[in-house]
């Protein structure tokens, strides 16, 4: 009995659920990769061909660069997160000493992206685009750093499913605050400056705009970074005592066909959301012809629904599994695209367009969360190499953005016309979606993943086998000494 209680004590101690502090403080540990992403995704194209004079190639270079370059970065950074490094500095943590040394790149390289070339102003375009895409892979080569980093974390804090899936919705959920805190700002900031013409639009005398929003989303996201790296440490794996560790290598997994399928839905999810981010602004202002503060506005009421869509996100999974959850999402980004298709009269521009990216950003929440939870349910047990999975992830998606979004701006020049911003929101995010939900249906389940339920059975058949050996042991033991007596 004494045996039985010591190994049920075991098994409660190591059933722990993370606190709550904990899972807050992991979640602002992205806060300033995802500041700095909502300005790159939603206002570079803007910002380089409305305020910089940049052609639309050109500014799609840059961006493409940008992509490229944090494609190239992710794998690097999975794959050496991973190592059990003796650098004195990855003492510190091997994922958190990557993470602080890309926070270090964006905060020095940001803030040039965003400025007019220093001493080069008048320099031509091609030589100004060297000049930036300096600063542009340093500064993705950080952003990199960091999420690959901070992600590699929610498989080793915990290997409950709905716990990792908690720990996402709570990243995504920062996502969301984080992006929404740029517009009220890019949006305060363009309609105090502007509040003499309400209808007027970008050029080139907002640069000083552009950086006071630069400015004040790194400096918010430097103190949420100092927080993380105060208060979170890695070494926190309540698993260690109980789950085995899988000994799949590198050369596995990459022969593994799961892991290209959950790639292309990690991918089309991605381009989904970042195409969209990247030309509703685009739209508005080309498309459609509405006034700056539309440009925050509109983006605005994306991530105010995704918030909101994030708090459920977790039950949703829960309840109808990762496939259905996902189809949902699909739909919903569907009928947005379609919606905008048809949307051009009057009462379509000052009423229905709200509801309209209100659907779009519920859809892109619901996908992207469920799509991370995919990815960590095929990490399961092998979290030493986790880091590079979701390098493999992110490789997908950047390279594949960034080549749509220079195919898009190159066509530009060839296919000018008022609804063009519109048919790549309609066809290329509506594809997209649609892609990432047939290869769902496509996959199965990870028969190396961990959840609850299987671990808790694990457990069970331990303590019995232990208890039952443990029994025939005594009575072995009785009937050896009634001999002796006898």
């Amino acid at each position: 009995m004494e045996n039985e209680q010591i190994i049920t004590e075991d098994y409660s101690e190591i059933i722990q659920y993370l606190p709550l502090s904990l899972k807050l403080l992991y979640g602002i540990g992205h806060v300033l990769n995802d500041i700095c992403a909502s300005i790159w995704f939603t206002y570079l194209l803007v910002f380089f061909h409305l305020v910089l004079g940049f052609n639309p190639t050109l500014a799609g270079v840059i961006l493409f660069i940008g992509q490229i370059a944090d494609a190239l970065a992710t794998p690097f950074v999975g794959f050496y997160s991973d190592k059990n490094n003796d650098f004195w500095l990855c003492k510190y943590g091997k994922r958190k000493t990557w993470h602080l040394i890309g926070t270090l790149c964006i905060l020095f390289a940001f803030p040039f992206i965003f400025s007019r070339c220093i001493g080069c102003e008048t320099a031509h375009e091609w030589a100004q685009l060297i000049y930036y895409a300096a600063f542009v892979i340093i500064f993705q080569f950080g952003w990199a750093a960091v999420q690959i980093s901070h992600l590699s974390l929610v498989p080793e804090f915990t290997y409950i499913e709905y716990e990792r899936t908690e720990l996402i919705a709570i990243r995504y959920s920062f996502t969301v605050l984080s992006n929404v805190f740029v517009y009220c700002i890019t949006w305060a900031i363009l309609h105090i400056t502007n509040s003499k013409d309400s209808n007027s639009q970008i050029g080139p005398d907002d640069t000083t705009k552009f950086q006071e929003v630069v400015f004040i989303g790194i400096g918010i996201g430097t103190i949420t970074s100092f927080l993380f790296h105060i208060f979170v440490k890695e070494n926190l794996n309540n698993s260690n005592g109980l789950m085995n560790r899988s000994s799949r290598t590198i050369s596995l997994i990459l022969k593994d066909i799961q892991l290209y399928q959950v790639a292309c839905i990690y991918m089309s999810t991605r381009l989904f959301i970042n195409l969209s981010q990247i030309y509703v602004p685009l739209y508005l202002h080309i498309s459609l012809n509405m006034p700056a503060t539309s440009l925050a506005i509109i983006p605005l009421i994306m991530y105010l629904s995704s918030f909101v869509m994030s708090l459920i996100i977790e039950r949703l999974n829960t309840k109808l599994g990762r496939k259905i959850s996902y189809c949902f999402g699909v739909v919903l980004g569907v009928c947005a695209c379609i919606w905008i298709q048809f949307g051009n009269d009057l009462t379509y521009i000052r009423y229905q367009i709200y509801l309209v990216f209100l659907i779009l950003g519920s859809a892109g929440s619901v996908m992207l969360v469920t799509s991370l939870g995919i990815t960590a349910d095929f990490i399961g047990q092998n979290i030493d190499n986790g880091a590079f999975v979701y390098g493999i992830m992110s490789f997908t998606d950047k390279l594949c953005n960034g080549l749509a979004v220079m195919l898009i701006q190159y066509l530009n020049c060839w296919v000018d016309c008022k609804n063009y911003y519109r048919d790549v929101l309609v066809y290329v995010c509506g594809i997209s979606a649609i892609f990432g939900m047939l290869m769902i249906l496509c996959i199965k389940s990870f028969h190396h993943g961990t959840t609850y339920n299987t671990l808790h059975s694990e457990q069970t058949t331990e303590h019995n086998i232990f208890v039952t050996s443990t029994t025939i042991e005594n009575e072995s033991d009785n009937l050896l000494q009634q001999e002796n007596i006898t």
